[in-house]
């Protein structure tokens, strides 16, 4: 009894699971909001200068940005842990257009702050001017 998988060819299968990873991507990037280059939910909601409103529960949008922001690549730290307020910072290592994200939940709302970068102006240099003296 000779079988598909019987056969005498020479090819082996390959898995192809880069066409999987890629619709996964697009499922999770589709519809997504970028503002400063950072990457927001679908479906955020603005509340303040750089603050937005999370529709998803606190491990919802943590689920989310370790989808987009890979944790070996964006480092993460526990800011706070208290009863009833949970906090994370993901930082941007590469530091262009923002410097991090913070993700916190308190009063039953997930809210995701975009850390803006430190562009410090420097002042320009003044000339040094010395006054001389006539004795």
């Amino acid at each position: 009894m000779m079988r598909a998988l019987d056969s005498l060819k020479r090819g082996f299968y390959k898995a192809r699971p880069l066409g999987a990873a890629l619709v996964a991507l697009w499922a999770v990037s589709a519809g997504a909001e970028v503002i400063n280059g950072a990457q927001l939910p679908d479906g955020s909601k603005r509340v303040g200068e750089n603050r937005y409103r999370s529709p998803r529960d606190f491990d919802g949008t943590l689920e989310y940005y370790r989808a987009v922001y890979s944790t070996s690549g964006y480092p993460r730290r526990q800011i706070v842990n208290q009863p009833g307020v949970k906090a994370v910072h993901i930082s941007n290592p590469s530091g262009k257009n923002f410097a991090g994200l913070n993700i916190y939940e308190a009063n039953d709302e997930v809210r995701i702050y975009i850390v803006p970068t430190q562009q410090a102006a420097k002042p320009a240099k003044k000339p040094e001017t010395t006054k001389s003296r006539k004795k």
